[in-house]
């Protein structure tokens, strides 16, 4: 990809409907192993590894609903771990040669990474072909569950009028009110590289202009999902996060408003942050992921996503009309949608971080 990184954006176009994606939270309840037991017991669980955002804080959310449906229907247990999106591909990287994890759910481009890297079996599950071809893979690596968009979050009190540009964001009036997660590490926070480039024109300008930001920034955090309750209570007024989270925290934060940048003199924009799952290349239950996989992928918990989990279906014949669903797509209503090269992106990503950290002095 070139400095300029101009061929690795499609062209943009007007957002007008839901296009679907995100990822979640639950606790590890009991230890990992790395090869599936011989006994029954041992056969009945499936190990999930998770960027996070679709795990209710009260137990509430689209996880929550579908891992217990999916043990009710089947007797499968799930366990399940979550971190960031980096964080987790690069665990399963360590584990190569000992694989724990049945299925690796994480956000571009990590889900793309992890495909390079060989970490993802073949697999064509079902449901999958009702899925747009631009939210899974080529080679049936790996396919969205839940469709999402990328964001920033703002405080609603405190900011009657919320911030419309980057620029705005230099502002004294922001010093120390600022934080965003860490590219690299969180998907979301990799996914604030990759907006500040589209929108700026460039790997450079975009670097200039975060390193600006860091007379404001608080500084990094490997945690996108624990910046909603900062924001909520005005320990800082500007965050990122992505749609579906956010939307969902709003319901039990109520200072929580959802914005998306413009460079200035430019119109607000948007990405794709889908949740990609892939099952993993020699997975210890190897079936039982494979039925995980499915079974998000049924009408049933696909209906469920912006119910329950305040997002967008990756299917796209499955189109609720809840109320969550009709206030998403008043959320994205008129903001524009331009879509990553992720395959030009995912190899870059390094020299990008690296780029990142030489500015900010992160």
């Amino acid at each position: 990809m070139s400095r300029n990184n101009s061929r690795a954006f499609h062209a943009s176009r007007a957002l007008r409907t839901p296009l679907t994606a995100v990822a979640g939270s639950l606790v590890l309840t009991a230890s990992l192993t790395g090869c599936g037991g011989s006994g029954a017991a041992e056969d009945k669980v499936v190990t999930v590894y998770s960027a996070d955002g679709l795990k209710g804080v009260k137990n509430d959310g689209w996880y929550d609903q579908v891992f217990a449906d999916f043990e009710k229907d089947t007797g499968i247990k799930v366990k399940y771990q979550e971190a960031g999106s980096g964080e987790m591909v690069d665990r399963a990287l360590r584990e190569k040669d000992d694989t724990r994890a049945d299925l690796l759910i994480v956000l571009p481009p990590y889900i793309q990474h992890a495909e390079r890297k060989g970490l993802l079996a073949s697999y064509d599950p079902k449901g999958s072909d009702k899925v747009h071809g631009s939210v899974k893979s080529a080679d049936n690596r790996w396919t969205s569950v839940v469709n999402n968009y990328f964001g920033f979050i703002y405080n609603k009190k405190e900011l009657t009028d919320p911030p419309a540009t980057w620029e705005e964001l230099l502002d004294s009036k922001y010093k120390d009110k600022i934080q965003y997660s860490t590219p690299g590490v969180a998907g979301d926070g990799t996914g604030l590289l990759i907006k500040a480039m589209q929108d700026f024109g460039g790997e450079k300008p975009a670097m200039d202009y975060l390193a600006k930001l860091e007379e404001n920034n608080v500084g990094p955090t490997p945690s996108t999902f624990k910046l909603a309750a900062k924001v909520d209570k005005g320990e800082i007024l500007v965050a990122n996060g992505d749609v579906q989270t956010n939307f969902e925290q709003s319901k039990s934060m109520a200072n929580l408003g959802i914005w998306f940048p413009a460079k200035e003199g430019g119109k607000p924009t948007t990405f794709a942050m889908y949740y990609g799952a892939g099952l993993m290349e020699d997975a210890p239950h190897s079936g039982n992921g494979k039925k995980l996989l499915e079974y998000m992928l049924t009408e049933k918990a696909q209906k469920q996503v912006s119910g329950i989990g305040g997002g967008f279906p990756a299917r796209t014949d499955v189109r609720p009309t809840d109320e969550n669903a009709i206030e998403l797509a008043g959320v994205i209503d008129g903001v524009t949608l331009f879509e990553p090269n992720w395959q030009r992106i995912e190899p870059s990503l390094d020299g990008y971080v690296d780029s990142w950290k030489e500015a900010t002095g992160h």
